[in-house]
């Protein structure tokens, strides 16, 4: 007779097997609403030109892929990578640049597609390098704003929602690598790793 073996309970999609307790704050079908808007405002600003987004990655890869999608103008992108918070939830204070541009942007209508504005150190580094290269136009593009944490103000042209001073997990948004592949935004219950 064989022996049973215990079954393990599979990962929900989109879900990391290793996931704590998430709860949903920001449903897929609203984030990609208010997505649809800020494309509709993006292409009502630009008025048929070019547009040149810039992704500061890893987080905000999801929320630029949904917008560019969206977006009904010529568009071309390229990525810029900080880093701030390495594996813990609280930024560091200290950003230093680990991935530069590809390609100039001067001349370009440059849009900087962030995740999250929180302290605004991330944001106001990028903006003052980009700045400094010359664009036709700079604006900013946010998924989220945490305005309880700012430090630093940082114009803010085109965003998607005001949250609380919560730890957000989920599209795009990481804890130590994990719950980016989330569909939604999630609060991820303390003690959750």
């Amino acid at each position: 007779m064989a022996a049973k073996t215990k079954k393990s309970k599979p990962a929900v999609a989109g879900k990391p097997a290793t996931a704590g307790k998430l709860k949903v704050v920001l449903p897929r079908a609203r984030i990609q609403k208010r997505v649809r808007e800020l494309a509709r405002q993006i292409e009502c600003d630009f008025r048929g030109e070019r547009v040149h987004l810039v992704c500061i990655l890893k987080g905000a890869c999801i929320f630029l892929s949904d917008l560019l999608r969206e977006l009904r103008l010529d568009a071309s992108i390229d990525f810029i990578a900080v880093s701030s918070y390495g594996k813990d939830t609280a930024s560091s204070g200290e950003v230093r640049l680990t991935k530069d541009l590809d390609h100039s942007i001067e001349g370009l209508n440059v849009i900087l597609v962030e995740d999250i504005l929180d302290t605004g150190l991330t944001l106001g580094y990028l903006y003052r390098i980009l700045q400094a290269r010359k664009p036709r136009s700079l604006k900013v593009a946010a998924l989220l704003d945490k305005p309880a944490r700012r430090i630093k103000e940082v114009p803010v042209d085109y965003l998607g929602f005001k949250i609380p001073d919560v730890f957000v997990v989920g599209y795009g948004l990481d804890l130590a690598e994990q719950y980016r592949n989330l569909p939604d935004v999630c609060v991820l219950a303390r003690g959750s790793k």
